[in-house]
Order: C-alpha cells, then sequence, then structure tokens
C-alpha cells in the first residue's frame, strides 16, 4: 500500500514563511513527477509546483520567487518552502505523486491535505 503523508502546515502571519514536507511510503518501485496542489474554500483544487525525478520543476505563476519545490529521491520526499506569504495563499495543501508499485504502470497518488492558513 502506497502512502503520502504530508507535514509542516499550520498558521502565520502574512509575510511569513511555512516549509511543507511529503514523504511517500510502501511497497514503491519508482516515482516519476511529485508536486503540492492546492484548494481553497470554495474553489477548484490547483497546481502549485511540480518537480520530476530529474529535479526539473514548475511554478504557477502565483508563487513564482516566493515558494521553492525540492525532492530527496533517496528518501522519497519533496518539500515546499513558501515565504512571503499571503492571505490568498490559505488553502489546503495537498501532495501527488506518480508512482510505481508492483506492477508495470504507473498510478496518481494523493495525500490526505494539510492545513495552510495566512492572517492578515
Amino acid at each position: 500500500q502506497v502512502q503520502l503523508v504530508e507535514s509542516g502546515g499550520g498558521l502565520v502571519q502574512a509575510g511569513g514563511s511555512l516549509r511543507l514536507s511529503c514523504a511517500a511510503s510502501g511497497s514503491i518501485r519508482s516515482i516519476s513527477v511529485m508536486g503540492w496542489y492546492r484548494q481553497a474554500p470554495g474553489k477548484q483544487r490547483e497546481l502549485v509546483a511540480d518537480i520530476t525525478s530529474g529535479g526539473r520543476t514548475n511554478y504557477a505563476d502565483s508563487v513564482k520567487g516566493r515558494f521553492t519545490i525540492s525532492r530527496d529521491n533517496a528518501k522519497k520526499t519533496i518539500y515546499l518552502q513558501m515565504i512571503s506569504l499571503k492571505p490568498e495563499d490559505t488553502a489546503v495543501y495537498y501532495c501527488n505523486a506518480d508512482i510505481r508499485s508492483d506492477g508495470p504502470n504507473f498510478q496518481n497518488y494523493w495525500g490526505q491535505g494539510t492545513q495552510v492558513t495566512v492572517s492578515s
């Protein structure tokens, strides 16, 4: 059974920083793209940033220059360093990954989400 477990969310004032972590565990043979999505109340889930196994990154325009995604392949973990946080960054942040387990195909997995709240 594959699991993605996020940590690091919380309450922070505008302008502050937070670091999210997401660790994959279970029967894993290979991980392709890993990423962070977020969903604010009443809004659709959106991509925040993702990263390939080779380290290529992709960011939403709204977070460029403020958020940094990184990855430790040995630990099967990704991180999201968030600085200069704004109230509009408030959302539940979800980890997502394409993982090959016991079979030949990659499957997409989601974490349970971690709440990030930015107060003004």
